[in-house]
Order: structure tokens, then C-alpha cells, then sequence
């Protein structure tokens, strides 16, 4: 009887553990066919009840086989939004609450979807897992939420949804740490322009470049606080006639080559631009704007973007004007003098603006301290037209000297020599790269006797030769002629020094090369004229042969001059060239090789280093 109720026993457990095999492969096959193809949705306010569960603050539960999700941001068509005002940035549109890949059927829940809004509590007690248990916005974040779901088993046997969101950092060095893209990290193929939608593409993307914002570019107080200065891509005020506010505007070509004035300038963004503008010389030459003086001459800035701001005149430099072959000169403007265009007659326009150049101090805090106004005037020929206009506009801060260098510490070929004075203080030398070892600037037919004369400044390993002419019957004075001369050849301020590196500092007179020149005032005749200057640069190759630098060892500075009188010098004619050079030497010594020295070893032993045997 024993032994019956034994084996009775022993079968019983025979067929649970059956059962219990059956019930474990028909669970890993559920699990394996809950995989499915994965498609981003979002939802929609039906769906905020349900995710009110991400706002515990009980710790997302331990997973230990965790099916990880990386939900993409796709761009949709709703995606094209216009682009932002400088200094503007979309919020950021990812939202790891409001995505679940696993969510096919929109209008019921999905089997085993555990973030799938449409399931209700009855139909989350049937789950027996979780298709998708781990959500990600995207891995290259820096810091990103992350969806957790599991299940668990309540006291009657059915599932429970447990969820949670938590914020997780990536230690990646080239993560990304903030991501306010619409279209997320996608790029999409720009949209091809064509006759239908070129006018709606020009008025997305030129909206800021080529016209004058809705809010004239200026931030709210929300964004950009009490601040009283401009900051950078911000549009600059301009007060008109009657108080009427307007923008600085700054010429420039769009599709075309055409000007278009309604362009306005960014502050601290420093731009030249090139156009081109059709002009009627009969009716536009004293009546369009845009080539008269007064149009930039009278503009007045606002030095902030607050109401109370000062107004900011434009002070004019310097106008120069322009003659058809090229040939500039220097205009002594009066106070109140005025040059507008002029008809001369049908064909020919004078005074009209080709060059425009503004220079805007600022000051620290972002406000206009004052504007200078430079322009270049000429004359309009209607067999030049259409008439071709430049625009330059530059920022410079105030108070703050910016010294430029040639090289560090070797010379680069193409930039300005670095030169100085010598004085009681020690070496002295300008910021401007202008004010170097310069030569006469080539233009044609130059005047020697005539000026002011444009000057270049002499450019490290570039040979060049220019020049001026003299004309015989200016120079009756022979005794006053030489004295006349020989500034027009060197300079004003004729450098006294040169730097040997292009870094050198002034507080090391060692690394200075001193001007040799041929010429001594004492010496020179009653009737002595200077016919050539001719500065020649001896360098060498300085350092290692992997990575050698421009050095100067030499600068020599030779001037030839006349003795005799000048109609010999230049006889039958009745004028005089008159002509300056620099060449640059190469004197490098061959290479030499070199060896280290072998290693020597001076050590010393302890005196009972070999006891006891000695």
C-alpha cells in the first residue's frame, strides 16, 4: 500500500514538472514573437494622465535584461519653421515622455506595449512583458532621460506597469551638450528653388541679411536683459529726420550682382562688399541717393539700444577723388563744403561716390563711441556704366591698442617689415601697419612734386620697384629740390631699425638690425637731386632644417643722386624719373651637420664598495 501511494506520488510530480516545461516554452516564445518593427509616434494629451507616472520620485527598478531603444528626432513637415533672429535659439523639441516606438495602432493598445497611452489598467494586467524597456532621446547627449518599464506581479496575479524617468550622463569627451534643432540631428536635403517657391525661400533666408527685421533685431527684455550696449549681429539705430528711427544700412549684391540697400549692418561684424548699380546720368546723377555724399555723411547713430541712448554723429576723415585713368587725390574739405554730383553734360557725371569706408569705435560695454566716414569721389562715364561701388565697414574698440606682428618668430613671406625709432625712452614703433619701411605707391603719371602720395609698406621676400616723375620746369629751385625729394623716397618717419624676427620686442635692442645708409646730410651739394633709392634686405635661414625661420642680418639703404644740372641728366625731355627698389637677399649658409656628444659617466664609487675583498 506504501509502495502504491509512492509511485502515485512520484508520477503526480512527473507531470507538474511537465507542465511546468510547457508553461516555460510557450513564455520564451511569446517573448520572442513580441519583437516587432519599430516606428516613432508622439502622443497627444490623451496621453498625460498616463505619464503622470514618470513624476515619482521612487528609483527606476533594476532591469537586468534591458531591451534598449535610441528613439531618433525626425524631421517632419512641421519642422520648417523660419530661421532665428541673431541671438534666438528654438527651446529644445525632444521629449523622451511623448515618444514609444513599440505604439503601431494608434486607436488601441498594443500587446505588450508597456508605453502605449491607449492601455488602460485592465489591459496592462494581461502584459507579460515589456516589448520596449529602456527609451533614450539620443546617445550623443551629454546629459539624457531615460525611460525605464517593467512589470511586476500584484497579490491577485496580475501585472502591474511600473515606469520611471531618469537623467543619465555619457562620458563621451565629444558628446553634445545641448540640442535646440528643430530637425534634431538629422539633415534634410534643402529644398531645390524653382518658380513656385523662390520668392518664399528668398524671404526665409534674407530676412536678416538682405532686410530689417519685424522687431528691428533688438531682443526682448526677457532675452536680453537691461542691457544698455549693442552685442554681436545686433542691427545699429539711426535717427532721421523729425526723431524718426531708423537702421545703419550697408550696401551689398544679392542674387545678382545688383546693390541692395536694404541691407543692414551687424555690429562688431566687420564686411566689404561689391556691387554694381544701374544709373540714368541725365536724371540720376543729382537725384539718386545713393551716389551722393550727403547720404553718408549725414548719418547719426544711436550708441546703444536703450531709449535715453546718445546720438553719435559721422565725422568725415578723408574724401579723395578719383580721376577716370585711376589717379587720386587728396580733397581739403572745408567745414561746411559740400560735393554733390554734377552733371557735366550728357555723358559725364562728376562727384559721385564709388568707395565707402566706415570705422565704428566701441567701447567695452557694446555702446558707439564715434564713427569715422572715409569716401572715395570720381567721375561717371556713361560708357563705364553700370557704375561699380564698394562698401567697407570696420569695428575697432576703444582704448585697446592691437600690436601686429610679421612672424613668430621667423618672417612670413607677404607680411609688412617690423620697424621702429630710436629715442631717449629706447625703440619706439607704430601699430599701424602702415607706418613701416614703406616705398612710393605705383600709380600712373605721379606727380613727384604733387601730393600726398600714397605709400606701401615694404612686404617681406617680395622685390619691387615704383616710382614718380619730376618735371623739370618745377623744379627751378634746385636747392630746395633734394630736400623736397628725399622725404617723397623714404617717408616721413623713415624708419631707423628693423626687426630681425617678426616678433622682436622692443625692450631687446640686440634683436634690431640698424639702417645702413650711404647718405649724409652733411655731405650733399648745393644742387644734389636724388634720382633712386634702392634698400637692400640680406636674410638667412635661422634654426634646425625641420622647421628654419626668416631671419634679417642686413638692411642697406642706397641713394644715388645728380651732381650736375638737370638738363643734362635728362636731356630733350622735360621729365624726370624719379624711382625706388627693395630686393631681399638670401645669404643662408649651407647647412652644416651636427652630432651629439657622446655621453660621459662621472660617477664616483663608495670607498667600501668592493670590501671585504679589498
Amino acid at each position: 500500500m506504501a509502495a502504491s501511494m509512492r509511485l502515485k506520488t512520484l508520477f503526480s510530480i512527473f507531470l507538474l514538472n511537465i507542465f511546468y516545461l510547457f508553461l516555460s516554452f510557450a513564455v520564451v516564445n511569446s517573448n520572442d514573437n513580441s519583437t516587432n518593427t519599430l516606428n516613432v509616434s508622439v502622443f497627444g494629451e490623451e496621453a498625460n494622465s498616463y505619464f503622470d507616472l514618470f513624476n515619482t520620485s521612487t528609483p527606476p527598478p533594476t532591469v537586468t535584461d534591458l531591451r534598449t531603444t535610441v528613439v531618433p528626432v525626425l524631421p517632419t513637415a512641421s519642422s520648417a519653421e523660419p530661421l532665428p533672429v541673431s541671438g534666438r535659439l528654438p527651446t529644445p523639441v525632444t521629449d523622451i515622455n511623448s515618444v514609444c516606438p513599440c505604439d503601431e495602432d494608434k486607436e488601441r493598445c498594443d500587446m505588450n506595449c508597456c508605453c502605449d497611452g491607449q492601455c488602460e489598467e485592465q489591459q496592462v494586467a494581461l502584459f507579460t512583458t515589456c516589448s520596449v524597456q529602456t527609451l533614450r532621446s539620443n546617445t550623443q547627449l551629454c546629459s539624457q532621460e531615460v525611460a525605464s518599464y517593467s512589470l511586476r506581479t500584484s497579490v491577485s496575479g496580475h501585472s502591474e506597469l511600473q515606469a520611471a524617468v531618469q537623467q543619465e550622463s555619457n562620458s563621451d569627451v565629444f558628446c553634445v551638450h545641448s540640442q535646440n534643432r528643430a530637425d534634431g540631428f538629422s539633415h534634410p536635403p534643402p529644398a531645390l528653388p524653382t518658380d513656385g517657391n523662390f520668392k518664399s525661400l528668398y524671404q526665409r533666408f534674407s530676412s536678416f541679411v538682405f532686410g530689417p527685421e519685424g522687431n528691428d533685431g533688438e531682443r526682448s527684455e526677457s532675452e536680453g536683459g537691461t542691457v544698455s550696449g549693442y552685442q554681436y549681429g545686433d542691427v545699429m539705430a539711426t535717427v532721421g529726420e523729425a526723431g524718426l528711427t531708423g537702421l545703419l544700412l550697408f550696401p551689398a549684391a544679392a542674387v545678382t550682382a545688383q546693390c541692395v540697400d536694404s541691407n543692414p549692418a551687424g555690429f562688431l561684424v566687420d564686411e566689404s562688399s561689391s556691387c554694381s548699380r544701374q544709373v540714368s546720368l541725365s536724371h540720376d546723377c543729382s537725384a539718386q541717393s545713393a551716389i551722393s555724399m550727403d547720404t553718408y555723411t549725414t548719418v547719426q547713430l544711436l550708441a546703444g539700444k536703450t531709449a535715453g541712448a546718445t546720438v553719435v554723429g559721422v565725422t568725415v576723415e578723408s574724401v579723395v577723388l578719383q580721376a577716370l585713368d585711376g589717379t587720386q587725390t587728396q580733397l581739403q574739405l572745408e567745414a561746411e563744403e559740400n560735393r554733390s554730383p554734377v552733371l557735366l553734360n550728357s555723358t559725364f557725371c562728376t562727384n559721385a561716390v564709388l568707395k565707402v569706408f566706415y570705422v565704428i569705435k566701441y567701447n567695452p560695454a557694446g555702446e558707439i563711441v564715434n564713427v569715422t566716414l572715409s569716401l572715395v569721389l570720381g567721375f561717371v562715364h556713361a560708357a563705364l556704366l553700370p557704375l561699380q561701388q564698394e562698401f567697407h565697414i570696420t569695428f575697432v574698440q576703444d582704448d585697446k591698442v592691437t600690436v601686429h606682428f610679421s612672424g613668430n618668430p621667423g618672417y612670413v613671406v607677404g607680411l609688412p617689415l617690423v620697424s621702429g625709432m630710436r629715442t631717449a625712452d629706447g625703440l619706439t614703433r607704430s601699430v599701424e601697419p602702415s607706418d613701416t619701411l614703406s616705398l612710393l605707391h605705383t600709380a600712373g603719371d605721379q606727380d613727384c612734386l604733387q601730393g600726398p602720395h600714397q605709400r606701401s609698406p615694404v612686404l617681406f621676400g617680395v622685390d619691387s620697384v615704383c616710382g614718380c616723375t619730376l618735371r623739370l620746369q618745377d623744379a627751378a629751385n634746385c636747392s630746395l629740390l633734394f630736400h623736397t625729394l628725399l622725404p617723397v623716397l623714404r617717408g616721413a618717419a623713415h624708419p631707423q631699425y628693423v626687426a630681425s624676427f617678426g616678433n622682436a620686442p622692443l625692450d631687446s635692442l640686440q634683436e634690431w638690425v640698424p639702417v645702413q645708409s650711404n647718405f649724409k646730410p652733411g655731405d650733399t651739394q648745393s644742387c644734389s637731386v636724388p634720382l633712386a633709392l634702392h634698400v637692400d634686405i640680406e636674410w638667412t635661414q635661422y634654426g634646425p632644417l625641420t622647421n628654419p625661420q626668416a631671419r634679417i642680418v642686413s638692411v642697406k639703404e642706397t641713394i644715388l643722386s645728380s651732381a650736375t644740372s638737370l638738363a643734362s641728366v635728362s636731356p630733350g625731355s622735360g621729365v624726370l624719373s624719379i624711382h625706388s627698389s627693395v630686393t631681399f637677399t638670401a645669404v643662408s649658409a649651407a647647412a652644416a651637420p651636427a652630432y651629439r656628444a657622446m655621453p660621459t659617466i662621472d660617477a664616483k664609487l663608495s670607498s667600501d664598495f668592493f670590501f671585504p675583498f679589498v
